[in-house]
């Protein structure tokens, strides 16, 4: 499978074989265009700006903008950035509107919209300072009502807005109109969905620390607009992003209200697209290419809404769910026994291959045995939350296995936790009588820094030292417990992570060379990483990518032709059965051993800093997943196991 597959299931898209036909995209009552990335759709929306901006310049007008910001518009102010000072593209004629700010929430603070705005755009080109306008979070409550009617009066004497953007919360709104925003409100102060301050919490250092409301244009502002673009990146909002586009119209999720919008166009990616009828079942909008791991999808779709195993599926059902033109081809019952043994052969208890056996029908092959192993894992308690179990067991079959961490994690541990190791350093000092200036020094000093810190501050190298140390041990903590040499636990500490804050820099050169120096020196023959991407701090999808190109520039070497990549999920999300090419099942007692290397991870145990909307421990929800895929594989009739968990082969092209 190709990392385009992984991302956004782009087979899927092109097994339709008229996948630009209207017929295909008859579920969609919005016009939605499916990038290959991020950065491609985000190119594409800048340069409709800059075509606008051109044309207007040519008749003495101005280009009224209405921008979004968070995550997901930076790729499109970074290419404006890149188009003024590569190609002198001015903004002096264009003249901005935000959609929203926090409330209460001073100009200059970190987290603030006015201040991203002004650190990711405005101070990088040459817009004039007087045309741009951002929602204040800093006046008085009795003021607010008399600012928000002057917001939409300035709007109205600039000429409306040309182009609006706008990204997609997973409450479905658009600006910050929660579910039960009128179609016709105005710009306001509104109290934020309970989801929306979670989503936000990582970025105010805690829930508590979000403001519980905002000033937001409304959407009858939003729709005013001549011309919308909507962004949306990634699986974290692929079923809300459905919802809007084939759902009703309905306050529920106001993000619907643009399907009566004339001139609204979705720009995604395919991650984002995955829900979408086209993708998620396509053979209910066009005619598709019944390749084997289209036909696997399609027949457990219907196991799933037949309630039914594989091989209890009747003619009748293909007939009555539409798959009239597969079983025109085959017979059914040969199709049930096909898929079945498909998936079967997915199980294995060895996943390093099981020696002296024929293992055509095994994902993995048998020799050479054993095997070097590189587990590679983003935060150092991936490894053991997403797939402890395989990892204890590819230890116990006697693999010469290799744990690669690709960053410190140093900003997950909280200062409670540093100080309190710092504590244990000063007492046992003090109990064999031991002077160390430069220990009492930095407890000292951190313990001034944390009494004092204001949020979005970059912590001292010497203190994110002391918490990557905190990381370090306990990863080898847990490494130790499931049997792994400690000569074999690798600290790779790639650049891009170490900021001292949660916004991190993007992947570098070395960053790729680090790996790839890794990758060299070991010579594996098999391959774990983290195909996570909905992490929601976006740090397993800079280390995938790391990966990738890694494996891209070494792929001609020798040791690379017997090498195979297993990509594995589990923190945040786990892999749809129809994607899975290797499941390994774990016994009761296996389950217990996963837990407990999970538990070696004190600092991220009992509330850790980011949990992302999912309240549980990290062990909990990796124990739900497993044991989830365990009761699938069981109801599609395959043998009942404990847990399972799944992996996918990523295919170096």
């Amino acid at each position: 499978m190709k990392l385009t597959d992984i991302k956004g299931h782009s087979a899927t898209s092109r097994s339709l074989a008229l996948n630009d036909d209207a017929f295909v995209t008859r579920f969609e009552k919005i016009p939605v265009k499916i990038y290959p990335s991020a950065q491609a759709g985000s190119v594409e929306v800048a340069s409709r700006i800059i075509e606008l901006i051109k044309e207007r310049r040519k008749s003495g007008q101005n280009v009224v903008l209405g921008l979004a910001t968070g995550s997901t518009p930076l790729m499109v102010y970074n290419e404006l950035i890149r188009r003024h000072k590569a190609d002198g593209v001015s903004f002096d004629n264009v003249i901005t509107f935000n959609l929203d700010e926090y409330y209460p929430l001073e100009h200059g603070h970190q987290q603030s919209y006015n201040h991203f705005m002004w650190d990711r755009l405005f101070k990088h080109i040459d817009i004039k300072t007087e045309n741009i306008h951002i929602p204040s979070g800093s006046i008085v409550q009795e003021d607010v009502a008399d600012f928000c009617r002057n917001y939409e009066k300035k709007i109205a004497e600039s000429g409306g807005i040309d182009i609006q953007l706008l990204g997609i919360g997973r409450t479905g709104h658009i600006g910050f109109n929660e579910p039960g925003s009128a179609f016709n409100s105005k710009t306001r102060l509104v109290s934020l969905d309970r989801l929306t301050r979670n989503d936000a919490a990582d970025s105010f250092n805690g829930e508590e620390h979000v403001p519980h409301f905002a000033i937001t244009m409304g959407v009858g502002t939003i729709i005013s607009a001549r011309e919308i673009f909507l962004m949306a990146w990634g699986e974290g909002k692929a079923e809300i992003l459905a919802k809007a586009v084939e759902g009703p119209v309905t306050e529920v999720i106001p993000t619907s209200y643009l399907q009566n919008h004339t001139n609204t166009t979705f720009i995604i990616d395919p991650p984002a697209a995955a829900q979408l009828a086209r993708y998620k079942t396509p053979w209910r909008v066009g005619q598709c290419e019944w390749t084997d791991r289209m036909i696997r999808k399609a027949v457990l779709w219907l196991c799933t809404q037949t309630g039914k195993p594989l091989l209890k599926l009747t003619e009748r059902d293909y007939n009555d769910y539409g798959f009239t033109d597969l079983i025109t081809s085959q017979i059914f019952s040969k199709i049930n026994i096909k898929v079945f043994n498909d998936l079967q052969h997915t199980i294995t208890g060895w996943p390093g291959g099981k020696p002296n056996v024929d293992d055509s029908t095994r994902p993995e092959r048998a020799l050479p045995f054993p095997k070097r192993v590189a587990l590679f894992s983003p935060h150092p308690d991936d490894d053991v939350i997403s797939m402890g179990g395989t990892f204890a067991r590819l230890v116990e079959h006697g693999h010469d296995v290799h744990v690669a961490y690709q960053t410190s994690g140093s900003i997950a541990v909280s200062d409670d936790d540093a100080i309190r190791y710092l504590d244990f350093v000063r007492n046992y000092e003090k109990i064999y009588n031991i002077e160390d200036p430069k220990a009492e020094s930095l407890y000292k000093n951190s313990s001034d820094f944390y009494r004092n810190k204001k949020k979005g501050s970059i912590e001292p190298s010497e203190l994110l030292a002391v918490k990557a140390a905190i990381r370090r041990g306990e990863a080898t903590a847990s490494c130790r417990y499931i049997g792994l040499p400690e000569k074999n636990v690798h600290f790779l500490d790639l650049p891009f992570y170490e900021t001292g804050t949660v916004k991190k820099a993007p992947q570098s050169e070395a960053d790729i060379q680090i790996t790839v120096d890794f990758l060299c020196s070991l010579m594996p023959h098999q391959i774990y990483a983290a195909g996570d991407l909905s992490d929601p701090h976006g740090t397993h999808r800079v280390c995938i990518d790391i990966i990738i190109e890694a494996l891209e520039r070494i792929k001609n070497e020798e040791w690379m032709k017997d090498c195979r990549v297993w990509l594995y999920r589990g923190a945040w999300q786990e892999w749809d059965i129809e994607m899975v090419d290797m499941a390994v099942p774990l016994s009761p007692e296996e389950v217990v051993i996963k837990r407990n290397a999970i538990f070696r991870h004190q600092s991220q145990k009992d509330g850790a800093m980011f949990m992302g909307a999912d309240k549980r421990e990290f062990w909990q929800r990796a124990e739900e997943r497993n044991k989830n895929t365990a009761r699938l594989y069981d109801k599609l009739g395959m043998a009942e196991y404990e847990a399972i968990e799944v992996f996918v082969r990523y295919e170096v092209e």
